[in-house]
């Protein structure tokens, strides 16, 4: 009997608590939103199963702990290796002919990176987050989730798993978040301002324009290089035509591997010690205003160029929307927006997805800045 007392007492079950029991129902809540709403599964499974391993008494399973977690979060996120990685991949993923197609939507992804700093500046004189902090929250606006991990794990890597959380959550939530925004920052007749396709972009200049932007976004911002570098190659072997292979693994295996390997690591750092915090509440808060400020953002400032064009040359300013950086998601809300608002007479899917690619860019040299002014 004094065995068997023994063995329950080193049990799991005899040392459960009820953080341990709360981050069950959390990470519970992620896998379910995933499975039954769709909201971000390759995402919300890794990390809801993630937490779990966390939370699990006497596992060893947490990314603070001396396990296996640790070792992937040790090797693969404090060193900063998955995220820019996965951004490789969402080069090759990303097509910017929308963008080059049309220019000036450009300033519409730069427009929509408002949240972030909005959002950071809360943070730091509204809660006491320190100026590290604050950024690190702050980038949530750019509904970015790569960049968000990276950017939490050099300025506050203690608040990772709550920023991460707060990231992947808004961007899942970008069908009901947006919707309003746009509606009550325009009009009926905004609305059905139906723009002209993209003009065609030639090979030579999809094949020239991550060259260019690698170089001169990192020229210019240094700190941003190895999100934007890693983009631009992906991109790159994406559109030269002559690296298949590689472009195959970077966009389907590669990415999938790193994926997972980052969402179990990020999950594996919720245990209750470290999220169950006020301050995790003041998160989630700031990173709804980051996400809504961003949103808003970029339809002002569509309004704002509107003045200066011409009748027949004016944009739907609802597109404005998409400079976030969720892609193709937030083009697709849009494009979802315009069509129910107009009886399906416009729909702009492809003309928001030149803020929307633009959107990837910006949010990353966002957190370049942050890296440089408080790295």
């Amino acid at each position: 009997m004094e065995t068997i007392a023994e063995l329950v007492l080193k049990s799991g079950f005899a040392n459960l608590t009820w953080g341990t029991l709360v981050m069950f129902i959390v990470a519970g809540t992620l896998i379910y939103l995933a499975i039954t709403k769709g909201y971000e599964p390759l995402l919300l499974i890794p990390i809801g199963f993630g937490t779990l391993l966390a939370n699990l008494p006497l596992g060893d399973m947490g990314s603070y702990g001396q396990g296996v977690m640790n070792f992937i979060y040790r090797s693969g996120i404090k060193t900063q290796l998955l995220p820019p990685v996965i951004f490789m991949g969402v080069g090759v993923l990303t097509d910017f002919r929308p963008l080059l197609g049309r220019p000036l939507t450009f300033l519409l992804g730069a427009a929509a990176q408002l949240g972030i700093f909005s959002a950071a500046l809360g943070a730091a004189y509204i809660f006491g987050f320190t100026y590290q902090e604050a950024a690190a929250i702050g980038i949530i606006g750019g509904a970015d989730g790569p960049t968000s991990i990276y950017l939490a794990t050099l300025l506050a890597p203690h608040l990772l798993g709550p920023i991460a959380v707060a990231a992947y959550s808004y961007m899942s939530l970008v069908p009901i978040i947006q919707p309003p925004i746009i509606k009550w920052l325009t009009t009926q007749k905004e609305r059905a301002i139906d723009m002209p396709q993209t003009k065609p972009v030639s090979k030579t200049a999809v094949i020239i324009f991550p060259i260019a932007t690698g170089i001169l976004a990192s020229l210019a911002i240094p700190s941003c290089a190895p999100l934007i570098g890693m983009l631009m190659f992906g991109n790159l072997l994406r559109e030269c035509g002559v690296t298949e292979r590689l472009k195959k693994t970077a966009g389907s295996a590669l990415i999938d591997i790193v994926t997972i390997f980052l969402g179990l690591a990020v999950g594996a750092t919720m245990d209750s010690e470290h999220f169950l915090t006020v301050q995790t509440i003041q998160i989630l808060l700031m990173g709804l205003v980051a996400f809504s400020f961003s949103t808003a953002g970029g339809v002002i400032f569509a309004k704002f160029i509107n003045l200066f064009l011409a009748k027949d040359k004016k944009i739907n300013p609802c597109i404005g929307a998409a400079g976030v950086s969720a892609v193709p998601m937030a083009a697709r809300v849009v494009q979802k927006f315009v069509s129910d608002h107009t009886n399906g007479e416009v729909n702009p899917l492809m003309q928001a997805m030149g803020p929307n690619v633009a959107g990837v860019i910006g949010s990353a040299v966002a957190a370049g800045v942050f890296l440089a002014l408080l790295g």
